[in-house]
């Protein structure tokens, strides 16, 4: 597989790219107004020392007294790159659009609200792909920034990992707030799907990378540290319960489970949707699913990859069910994972 040709953005501010074709790594960036956390991020990329990289910023329709701030905290720059999508893309096209500007062997993703730990962390991530050849990805620990405590709405493993929050393990995802991923492997598997939007792309992703005989690793001395306060991750306002739902469901039907297959899980869902206030969200999300569903097609040569191999079947249930139980504790473990402190808990 191979990754689209997209559309060359507005170039806005920093460096027209880097220096040369061949380095290290590059830092993307997504930026939607938050000006403040994201000029930080910013600086906490460029501070990364021991590797060679590049720092792009890819913003998806800020305000204008936003966007200047964020092409004030770039300009000059030889090393970071701001440019304006033509729309937003969300998390998952804007990733995707994001990583195609470079050419770095790693590509490392950073929130907008979140910073490295050291000044080393890239060059420690970049090290530990290279160390292990079969790893397609690195997920980090993330912290919570002003406690540096584990941020427990960003754990995405099972609960029962927990304990082992400093140590490393294979994964079958990673947490977008901060992992890098080989750029050839990126490819490799088609990188993000943009229908996603946001919410269980890292999931969808890895999931190809796995079904090629590829690992997800997570590396808790490997960090940065958030912003986003755990108890206000989850907003059960907006549509993050809608996306939550739709997409699990959308992905699990990539994946060959039926509709039908799906009606516990969408139940489970519904159930804890009504309880929070949100129920009209999650009925949304099962059509929406299916539709999501019909309409897609991967081409011939990417069939494969949306067909888990009994390797990639043993993998999973080696690093993920069999830290879970069964189905039904696995679904309530998803719920769980989409709510604030749930994890210790």
């Amino acid at each position: 597989m191979s990754l689209p040709a997209y559309p060359v953005p507005e170039h806005v501010a920093g460096a027209a790219g880097p220096a040369g074709p061949d380095y290290d790594a590059d830092v993307i960036i997504l930026a939607l107004d938050r000006a403040e956390e994201t000029v930080a991020a910013i600086a906490s990329a460029r501070a990364q020392a021991g590797l060679a990289k590049h720092v792009w910023i890819a913003d998806q329709g800020s305000r204008p007294e936003n966007l200047a701030r964020l092409a004030a905290a770039v300009e000059g720059a030889a090393d970071a790159t701001l440019v304006r999508l033509d729309r937003n893309w969300g998390v998952a096209g804007g990733r995707n659009r994001a990583t195609a500007l470079g050419t770095g062997r790693v590509v490392f993703a950073l929130d907008n609200d979140a910073e490295f730990g050291t000044e080393d962390t890239l060059a420690r991530a970049v090290r530990a792909l290279e160390a292990e050849p079969d790893l397609a990805a690195i997920a980090c620990r993330i912290l919570v920034f002003d406690t540096g405590a584990d941020d427990l709405s960003s754990w995405g493993y099972p609960p029962s990992l927990l304990p082992r929050a400093a140590e490393s393990f294979d994964t079958i995802t990673f947490v977008g707030a901060g992992h890098a991923i080989r750029r050839a492997d990126f490819a490799a598997a088609g990188g993000y799907d943009d229908a996603l939007f946001f919410c269980w792309e890292e999931y969808d992703f890895a999931l190809r990378a796995i079904n090629r005989g590829r690992r997800i690793r997570y590396r808790g001395d490997i960090a940065v540290r958030h912003k986003v306060s755990g108890e206000r991750r989850f907003a059960w306002s907006g549509t993050r319960w809608f996306h939550f739902v739709r997409n699990r469901l959308y992905i699990a039907m990539k994946y060959g489970d039926s509709a039908a297959a799906l009606l516990p899980r969408f139940l489970a869902y519904q159930v804890k949707g009504a309880r929070n206030g949100v129920l009209a969200q999650g009925l949304r999300a099962g059509p929406a699913a299916l539709s999501l569903a019909r309409a897609f097609r991967p081409r011939p040569e990417e069939a494969a990859l949306y067909r888990l191999t009994p390797a990639a079947r043993d993998y999973i249930a080696r690093n993920d069910a069999g830290h879970r139980g069964g189905l039904p504790n696995r679904v309530r473990a998803e719920i769980l994972a989409a709510l604030p402190g749930t994890a210790a808990r």
